[in-house]
């Protein structure tokens, strides 16, 4: 939630409690024979997670897990799903940790095609098979959270102008919308990736069509969601022109009125689903200690700090969601998806088009 790619609507207080909280983790750079510490009998005592940006868990969390395994949690950020996946498959013949997360469904096949990960089946919590890889990686990655990218819109804005909103990908090319729009780029953020394959779903091999005629449209562009929803969208920091952005599903229960509704809807039509996943990596030096973080993080302490800590849903169905999730964070019914292994396969392709077509 990736963002950078993973930001959403709190993203300030976000990335200041997740600087806080990362830095009393223990981040440190070296190479992985110097994060993973060893006692004088040769056993670990440090386990290495390589994640994302966005992670961040509760203080508590963490310091519990090092109690209970007598484990030092080493945190490295590694950029958005993105950038992590590139740095995990470029290291992969010496990893720089012992345990991955936040890979997701957009990225894993690249992932588990270049052999980064090694085999771990933990027991996964009520429901969480239901967001599982199928095929390749499916013995390797183990889904963690799920959310879904969806078009956001600002409902005061719309009511204010007595603009009828709009509600599917068609409508966004509609003239009524015109400059109305900012997306994310798929090339740099995996909101927008998402974004791009929600309309490849939607579309199909017309999809370069459907994106002439968005960006004809006013359509603009950002490099990442922060600034897409901080800066343009007119609900993020209080500047912005343009009240239709990506965002997400749960984007709506951080906008609150403090009247008892939200001034922001996601449009539901519109949605990609995104589900992140963690695995131990080949080659690690502590691969006990991997598995015991993504048991970790499939435990019920941890998913049911995710929606308040990461602004993701649970896999576990069992995990009870905050009041304001459960009434505006509405996930759709039928959200697009694309086979992970049709993306590995298209990805570069599909990206070299979307930048032709978004360029002209």
């Amino acid at each position: 939630m990736t963002l950078s790619t993973r930001a959403r609507a709190q993203a300030v207080a976000l990335t200041t409690t997740g600087t806080l909280l990362l830095a009393s983790c223990s981040l440190s750079g070296g190479d992985s024979s110097e994060a993973s510490g060893v006692d004088g009998g040769n056993t670990p005592t440090e386990v290495v997670l390589i994640t994302h940006e966005s992670f961040t868990l509760p203080e508590e969390l963490t310091e519990k897990f090092e109690a209970d395994t007598g484990l030092r949690l080493t945190v490295r950020a590694a950029g958005d799903a993105g950038t992590l996946t590139n740095k995990l498959v470029l290291t992969k013949d010496s990893p720089t940790g012992d345990v991955a997360f936040g890979i997701d469904n957009t990225f894993a096949s690249r992932a588990v095609d270049e052999g980064v990960f090694a085999p771990y089946a933990p027991t996964l919590p009520e429901g969480a098979a239901d967001f599982a890889l199928t095929g390749d990686g499916a013995d390797v990655l183990a889904p963690v959270d799920a959310a879904h990218v969806c078009v956001n819109i600002d409902d005061t804005w719309f009511a204010e102008e007595g603009v009828p909103a709009p509600a599917t990908l068609a409508d966004l090319a509609k003239p009524a919308y015109r400059d109305l729009f900012v997306i994310p780029g798929a090339t740099t953020s995996s909101p927008g990736m998402a974004f791009l394959l929600a309309t490849i779903a939607e579309y199909g091999d017309d999809w370069p069509d459907y994106w002439t005629d968005l960006m004809a449209n006013g359509a603009k562009l950002t490099d990442g969601w922060s600034d897409a929803y901080q800066v343009d969208f007119t609900q993020g920091g209080g500047e912005g022109d343009r009240p239709i952005v990506v965002s997400y599903d749960s984007s709506p229960a951080f906008t609150v009125d403090g009247a008892g509704g939200t001034t922001t809807s996601a449009l539901l039509d519109t949605c990609f689903r995104q589900v992140e996943y963690a695995g131990v990596l080949a080659g690690a030096e502590n691969p006990e200690g991997a598995e015991q973080v993504v048991d970790w993080l499939l435990s019920d302490e941890v998913q049911a700090a995710l929606p308040d800590s990461m602004y993701v849903f649970p896999v576990s169905s069992a995990v009870e969601l905050p009041a304001d999730w459960a009434s505006f964070a509405t996930q759709p019914e039928t959200p697009y998806d694309v086979d992970p292994a049709e993306i590995s396969e298209n990805r570069d392709d599909w990206l070299r088009e979307w930048s032709d077509v978004t360029s002209r």
